[in-house]
């Protein structure tokens, strides 16, 4: 049996904000659409609500993508009437796809589990758009070390539904218990894993992390890529 690693993408791996502030700012300035970093931040929190909502089922991915340039566009100086918010999210998400960003020491993290772990398997379970994630983990590099990624545009089902975590044990061929969920979301990552019967780490925690990690069934937590690496590696040899 294999150890199996299940990896949710941004800010796991990939800095999705560093490459969201970049491809936003291209794609408003090249609409005539200001730009500042109150208007990123805005977004930023905007979209993080709109991702919460569809974790919960209550808006479709086309909804939210067309709500949060709807609202971007509201913040924006320059004349937004003739623009296709849908059009601009599509453009969004491509600027994005060749813009990946690692997470500090990543790469080498993840090249040290793979030479490393015995019969270790490398996945990426992430929400999001297909294009958004391969594009970012090629331009990076990190390609090279992953056996297979499970994105929910894909899959057709968001974490934490268990079911998005069904279809990744069918690929993988295992049982649950040869996997374990890793990232820095409670409500998609931790949550799911719990659904799913998996165990987690939950990486860069805050907050009161005694009781959430109680709260939802996590089994390690970790605050760097060293402290993750101990982990898995202990994880594995149990």
């Amino acid at each position: 049996m294999h150890h199996n690693f299940l990896f949710d993408l941004d800010q796991t791996l990939l800095d999705f904000h560093a490459s969201e502030y970049k491809a936003l700012g291209i794609v408003l300035s090249s609409n005539g659409l200001s730009f500042s970093d109150e208007i990123y931040q805005a977004f930023k929190e905007y979209n993080k609500s709109l991702w919460l909502e569809l974790e919960k089922g209550n808006i479709t991915r086309t909804e939210l993508f067309i709500k949060r340039f709807q609202y971007v566009f509201s913040l924006c100086e320059g004349d937004s009437r003739a623009l296709d918010p849908m059009k601009i999210n599509d453009d969004f998400i491509r600027t994005m796809s060749v813009n990946g960003v690692l997470m500090d020491g990543a790469l080498e993290f993840v090249r040290k589990l793979k030479e490393n772990i015995p019969d270790a398997g490398i996945y990426i379970a992430s929400n999001g758009a297909t294009i958004n994630a391969k594009g970012r983990i090629a331009s990076t590099g990190l390609d090279k070390y992953i056996d297979y990624l499970f994105i929910s545009e894909d899959l057709g089902v968001a974490k934490p539904d268990v079911s998005f975590f069904n279809i990744c044990l069918d690929k993988i061929g295992e049982p649950g218990a040869s996997c374990i969920m890793i990232g820095d979301s409670l409500s998609s990552d931790m949550l799911g894993a719990k659904n799913a019967s998996m165990d987690s780490v939950w990486f860069m925690p805050s907050g009161d992390v005694e009781r959430l990690m109680q709260e939802y069934d996590i089994n390690y937590v970790a605050s760097s890529f060293d402290e993750l690496y101990l982990i898995l590696e202990k994880w594995s040899a149990l």
